[in-house]
């Protein structure tokens, strides 16, 4: 762990206990300095990025590129996620965010690398709560910044919302070797906003998830797939914007759906 600055532990453990509207915590200056600059020296530009990355152009994610596949890391940063996967850094979590057992995705499904371009935006969101591949429960996001001398006038500020999303009840700017780690949970609405940073400067972050095996308490038993609603000044969007790209998913998926049977038929 001697990749992490040394924090009081045991003090951010009770404040991440009365931590609205969920469990969660921010702390700058997370990794040791000289590992975070080499992180920040080896994220790709955003052209390199697009050809081993994931793109991201719908109505709620945007001008994002993700890249999950860790053998394509650059060095620092195969580095900085074999220690987030660490048993002792699992340890540490589990501890201060009360969930015992916490496991790390080998194949970081919706984390690794992000870049955001110009234009940019994440829409207010709750993520997907069960990875059917292992049958884990999705139980704690932690997302590290990458951006030195970041203008608030660029935007791309992550922030936590209420249950209902009427309220945003924090914003943090994405500052360099800033960590942002919270629970994952029905209520844990978070999102980014849009970004008007010039074009030769990208939004990047680091991104990892964390499971167990147990359901949390309380669960319901319903899994679902990331779940997005509009702020309270978002009319278009709430009305006309999602409500159309649901509906074209939906197609597409049972549409999909039909090919496969069809497929089925046509090979017995």
């Amino acid at each position: 762990m001697e990749l992490i600055n040394p924090f009081d532990h045991e003090a951010l453990k009770q404040k991440i206990k009365t931590a609205e509207p969920f469990p969660h915590f921010c702390i700058d200056n997370f990794l040791e300095e000289t590992f975070a600059d080499e992180i920040y020296n080896a994220f790709p530009c955003f052209d390199d990025a697009q050809k081993i990355g994931k793109e991201f152009s719908t109505v709620n994610e945007q001008k994002k590129i993700q890249i999950t596949d860790a053998s394509k890391f650059p060095p620092a940063i195969a580095k900085l996620n074999q220690q987030l996967a660490s048993p002792e850094f699992l340890e540490m979590m589990s501890d201060l965010m009360g969930i015992p057992n916490l496991l790390a995705d080998p194949d970081l499904i919706g984390g690794g690398i992000h870049e955001t371009n110009t234009g940019g935006r994440l829409d207010v969101h709750v993520d997907f709560n069960f990875l059917d591949k292992n049958k884990w429960h999705r139980r704690l996001n932690i997302l590290i910044y990458f951006n030195k001398d970041w203008n608030d006038e660029y935007g791309g500020f992550f922030e936590i919302w209420d249950k209902n999303v009427n309220k945003c009840c924090g914003s943090f700017a994405p500052a360099f070797n800033r960590v942002f780690v919270f629970t994952t949970s029905g209520i844990s609405f978070h999102g980014v906003t849009p970004l008007t940073c010039p074009p030769d400067i990208m939004r990047k972050s680091f991104a990892a998830y964390y499971y167990t095996k147990e359901a949390p308490e309380g669960w319901s038993g319903q899994h679902h797939d990331t779940i997005f609603k509009a702020r309270p000044n978002e009319w278009m969007r709430r009305h006309i914007l999602m409500p159309t790209e649901r509906a074209v998913r939906q197609t597409k998926q049972k549409w999909q759906q039909a090919k496969n049977k069809l497929k089925k038929l046509i090979d017995q």
